[in-house]
């Protein structure tokens, strides 16, 4: 069995290490917050200051392969992040009648929670894991390494002392703002391959609570609305709470005045989407919570010579960090830790399969992201109407027709690119029968003209 330390008490790091623990191996969790998630949950959520998990507070929707993954190595932390209050959404609940089943169809299912439901059941499944060591207010300095060519680490340096704690495998996932590329360029390792696409777009969000007394549900309404600037959309999460979000570009400038709580909810009172939501009367309970700088990066621990260093793999957000529009950041971090897991004598004798298999299965998704990105940057900044009539067509269509809503959805929940899901004779079919009972579409938003939405805006 090997010996693992696991750097980092994130989604990616307390999944890593609860998948380890449970397959006989030894495992140490650093976590240099000495705080943890479960305590309170209101508390914790609007009030535990995170600096280095700004996305914390922000707004999640939970994809299939994060219930997946639970559903199979964890199926108690799963029903503890169900009794804890998240609710499970099939995405053809929208029709009310599912269609007839494909197969494939069970996995079509978004949590709609907040990230720190998710955080609070493993950590509790963690803490009473036998083979796993949790360290919390224990931040780790930097790498041991031995001998070898390329480098290999042999641990990890904690505490003001330089401890040192010797394992066979070290797995980052501490973060976006990993420590680890700059330990391993000074230990003279060659560096490791870091991508980085700047993604010129602003979130904002403010959420709210149902009230125990008020009405419950808007009826059957999208979640999302758009304008040629804007986008705004509506997450339903768990106990009662939703958060109302507006995305726009870094550059627009009624950016700034959106902070004014009151600024910010008559502006999302113009798009039907949050309109909805917002018209059922609920309880504020947050500030305006803006979120910007983001970029999207991919670190890869290996060039075109091979690994940089043998004994150290990285995963989550040290790994992969895309922006959150997609929500993919829990999801591709529990894949990592579940291939990890099921992978880790092999990989700490050589990772070469490890970075092969993140290339193969992550990378993709990576790459989606900063398509989409600059085709909504673009988009944003320039406030120009969609110009794809077949992508808008399909986004619409997916609403009326269960078959265009399931590829939809496969998209989405990464179980096919979009090339895959949209690019078949089946979907053509069904697209150019809406299109044939709709000869006058054409792409089209929802939500306000720009003069209504600068009318709003405080000179």
């Amino acid at each position: 069995m090997a010996r693992v330390a696991v750097v980092g008490g994130g989604i990616s790091g307390l999944g890593a290490a609860l998948m380890l623990g449970r397959r006989g191996h030894r495992v140490t969790l650093f976590e240099q917050d000495a705080r943890q998630a479960g305590e309170d949950l209101q508390r914790d959520f609007f009030h535990w200051r995170r600096p280095r998990v700004p996305q914390a507070v922000q707004p999640h929707s939970l994809l299939a392969p994060v219930r997946t993954v639970l559903r199979a190595e964890a199926p108690d932390v799963y029903e503890d992040v169900l009794a804890r209050g998240a609710r499970e959404y099939h995405e053809f609940d929208w029709f009310g009648e599912h269609p007839e089943r494909r197969d494939g169809d069970e996995d079509l299912v978004t949590l709609r929670t907040r990230r720190l439901v998710l955080e609070a059941a493993l950590t509790a499944a963690v803490a009473g894991e036998p083979g796993v060591e949790v360290r919390r207010g224990c931040r780790v300095e930097g790498l041991v390494f031995g001998e070898g060519v390329p480098p290999r680490a042999t641990g990890v340096r904690v505490g003001a002392e330089g401890d040192q704690v010797v394992v066979d495998l070290v797995v980052d996932a501490s973060g976006r703002r990993s420590p680890v590329p700059e330990w391993l360029v000074a230990a003279g390792c060659r560096p490791p391959v870091v991508e980085s696409h700047r993604a010129g777009i602003a979130y904002l969000c403010r959420w709210y609570r149902l009230r125990a007394d008020g009405p419950r549900d808007p009826g059957r309404v999208r979640t999302g609305s758009a304008a040629p600037y804007a986008f705004a959309g509506v997450f339903p999460s768990d106990n009662d709470t939703f958060a109302v979000s507006l995305v726009l570009s870094t550059g627009d400038p009624s950016r700034g005045a959106l902070t004014d709580p009151a600024v910010f909810e008559a502006v999302a009172r113009r798009f039907p989407a949050t309109a909805a939501w917002l018209e059922l009367d609920p309880e504020p309970q947050s500030p305006v919570l803006a979120m910007a700088g983001l970029d999207n990066r991919w670190t890869a621990l290996a060039d075109a010579d091979g690994p940089v260093v043998t004994g150290l793999v990285n995963a989550g957000d040290s790994l992969i960090h895309t922006n959150p529009t997609f929500g993919h950041g829990a999801a591709l971090g529990l894949l990592a830790a579940q291939h990890l897991a099921g992978h880790v004598d092999e990989i700490a004798a050589d990772p070469t399969p490890y970075h092969a298999w993140t290339t193969r299965t992550l990378r993709p998704w990576f790459d989606a992201q900063i398509k989409a990105d600059r085709a909504d940057e673009q988009r944003l900044a320039e406030g120009s109407p969609p110009s794809d009539r077949r992508a808008a067509a399909l986004a619409a269509c997916a609403f009326d027709d269960p078959v265009v809503m399931r590829a939809r959805a496969r998209v989405r929940h990464l179980l096919e690119c979009s090339d895959e899901a949209y690019g078949t004779e089946e979907i053509d079919r069904h697209l150019a029968a809406w299109l044939a009972a709709r000869p006058e579409f054409m792409p089209q938003h929802d939500g306000p003209p720009r003069d209504q939405w600068d009318a709003l805006i405080p000179g």
